[in-house]
C-alpha cells in the first residue's frame, strides 16, 4: 500500500510539473512582427506548418475600435494588440507555424494599418511585449471549432482524478 502511494505521489508531482513547464507563455516574442513587416529571407526553403488557430473568424474590433488613424495613437494600439494576441501567445511566438504572419494579414485586412505600424510602435523589453496583467480569456479558438485548453487545466484534471482514485 505505501508503494501505490508513493507510485502515486510520484506521477502526481510529475503531472503539475509538466503542467506548470507547458504553461502559456507570457510575453509576445519580437519574432512575432516579422510577419508584419515582410520578410527577405528564404522562405520559400523554410516550410511552415498551418497555424492551428482560425484568425479568420476573431474578433478583431479589440484592436479596430481602439487603434484608429491617421494619428494611431501607440499606447492604445499596443495595449489593444496586446489583449487581442496574447490569448494566442504561445501559437504567434512558435516560429515553425505561420501564425504571426496570418494574424497580421487579418489585423491589417480588418484594420487597413500601414505596414509595420505595430512592429515600429509596440516595443518593451528584451523578451518582447509583456502579456502580464492583459487578461487571459479563452478566445483561442482551434480550426475544428473547438476551443483549445491549456495543457496546465488538462494536468489540474489529471491530478484531482488521481487523487480521487487515492481515496477511493
Amino acid at each position: 500500500m505505501a508503494v501505490d502511494r508513493g507510485l502515486l505521489l510520484l506521477v502526481l508531482s510529475a503531472a503539475v510539473l509538466v503542467g506548470f513547464a507547458s504553461a502559456s507563455p507570457s510575453f509576445l516574442s519580437d519574432g512575432v512582427f516579422q510577419g508584419s513587416v515582410g520578410s527577405t529571407g528564404r522562405s520559400l526553403l523554410q516550410a511552415k506548418k498551418s497555424c492551428p488557430v482560425n484568425f479568420e473568424f476573431q474578433n478583431y474590433t479589440i484592436i479596430t475600435s481602439k487603434c484608429k488613424g491617421p494619428r494611431f495613437p501607440a499606447k492604445e494600439c499596443c495595449n489593444a494588440f496586446k489583449e487581442f494576441a496574447c490569448p494566442f501567445a504561445q501559437y504567434i511566438n512558435d516560429e515553425s507555424n505561420d501564425c504571426a504572419s496570418t494574424m497580421f494579414s487579418y489585423i491589417n485586412l480588418y484594420g487597413k494599418y500601414p505596414p509595420g505600424l505595430f512592429a515600429s510602435e509596440c516595443r518593451e523589453g528584451k523578451q518582447g511585449l509583456s502579456c502580464d496583467g492583459v487578461s487571459q480569456k479563452d478566445s483561442a479558438v482551434a480550426n475544428d471549432g473547438q476551443q483549445t485548453q491549456s495543457s496546465l487545466l488538462a494536468s489540474i484534471m489529471l491530478t484531482f482524478g488521481l487523487v480521487a482514485l487515492w481515496f477511493h
